[in-house]
């Protein structure tokens, strides 16, 4: 069976869960292992060689190329001549594309961006337009502030300020394109490629999306297309469709004033009370609470945050098999939640989110090995509520099964 494939977070930014976009620089030194992208990202490379692969595709990478990669394609960087140095900027596509799609071109025709990246994933532009790149980058570095350095870069008019620039560089990234002479048309084998499959999922998944849909879309059976993505994910087809719409949700609520009802519709679930258990089990907030928790604010009261710090992680540890939430310890501590955050990420580089569950997986991890607990037994005593949320955290921090975990460890053995 092939290794799992690692599924980022669908947050763009660690910190705050209501940004547009976020920024930073990163640098790869080796080649990577396989990631599924949740959320759309440019990478501008400033130093460094090597080879990036897209859907399957094999891309060369160098000094001045911008990366374009869509929710839930696969990237793997399979070669590192020289230390990749690039700037990172993740940002919210749906958001990006109801803007974009107000617009039409001469033709009259909508705009169809999306195809064109997805067709040409990275491009070289030449000097004045990679110039004009690179001060939008910049533009947006100062608007948005460095995740990596915690900088906090609110300012008035900032969302709107962040999606002007983002339109700018769809537009130039597009003019790249005709230059170049790309296309902007896929070519269509007889067969699609079944790297597709979850892009296909994502953008379809507000209809009513069923195997037997992909089956007859990729010309593969039912229990080929579920073994693949289980495979790939660790997730079963209905968890990863789940997955995919609570993503789009937590948007929509964040960015919409969307009613449950409506939302329900637009999304693909049965009814208001289908939508609120699922978004329930999957954040672990009710919704009217993850859009007050997430609302924008301004100016927050200051802590003393060398102190509160270490309160908050020593209560997260200490505490971590009770119903914990983000809203309820920030609101303990009298912080927001974008605070807390904060103080997490500087001091163990990990969000409220991300800092429970590795304590949690943590603590799963030794019992699964030093007792003889069934699974559900474990999930329970770390504080999840069934072993599918204990599976879903545990795969994504482990890349495999409790059970996998527990059979590989014991073989070692």
């Amino acid at each position: 069976m092939p290794d799992i494939v690692q599924i980022q977070s669908m947050a763009r930014s660690r910190l705050d869960q209501s940004k547009l976009a976020s920024f930073d620089h990163e640098v790869i030194e080796k080649p990577t292992r396989p990631l599924i992208h949740q959320e759309a990202r440019f990478l501008l490379i400033r130093k460094g060689r090597g080879e990036i692969t897209i859907q399957s595709k094999p891309y060369k990478l160098a000094p001045g190329s911008l990366v374009a990669v869509l929710p839930w394609q696969i990237t793997t960087v399979t070669a590192v001549e020289e230390p990749l140095q690039y700037s990172l900027l993740v940002y919210h596509l749906d958001t990006l594309n109801r803007v974009m799609k107000s617009f039409y071109d001469a033709g009259g025709l909508p705009v169809a961006w999306m195809r064109d990246v997805a067709a040409s994933p990275v491009i070289m532009p030449e000097k004045s337009m990679g110039a004009q790149i690179e001060r939008l980058f910049m533009a947006l570095r100062d608007e948005l502030g460095m995740e990596s350095t915690l900088e906090s870069a609110a300012k008035p008019l900032g969302s709107i300020y962040v999606m002007n620039k983002l339109v700018e560089l769809v537009v130039l990234y597009e003019r790249c394109c005709a230059h170049s002479g790309a296309s902007g048309y896929m070519e269509q084998d007889d067969v699609p490629d079944r790297s597709e499959i979850l892009r296909y999922m994502y953008a379809h998944c507000n209809k009513k999306l069923t195997l037997s849909m992909l089956s007859r879309v990729f010309y593969m059976s039912e229990g080929s297309i579920s073994a693949y993505i289980t495979g790939l994910t660790g997730l079963s087809f209905v968890d990863l469709r789940n997955e995919m719409r609570i993503g789009k949700t937590a948007n929509y609520l964040l960015y919409t004033d969307f009613t449950v009802e409506e939302l329900a519709e637009i999304l693909g679930y049965v009814d208001a009370s289908h939508i609120s258990k699922v978004f329930s089990a999957r954040v672990g907030m009710r919704i009217n609470e993850y859009r007050k928790t997430y609302a924008r604010v301004g100016e927050i009261c200051k802590v003393e945050e060398s102190r509160m710090a270490y309160e908050i992680v020593r209560y997260i540890y200490r505490y971590y098999k009770e119903d914990l939430t983000a809203q309820s310890t920030a609101s303990r501590f009298g912080m927001s939640v974008p605070e807390l955050n904060r103080i997490l990420m500087y001091q163990v580089e990990k969000n409220f989110d991300e800092y429970l569950n590795s304590v949690r997986i943590n603590r799963a991890s030794e019992l699964l090995l030093s007792t003889n607990m069934s699974v559900m037994d474990v999930a329970l005593e770390v504080g999840y509520h069934n072993t599918k949320t204990l599976s879903r955290h545990f795969v994504k921090q482990k890349l495999m099964t409790p059970q996998s975990f527990r059979n590989s460890v014991k073989a070692e053995e």
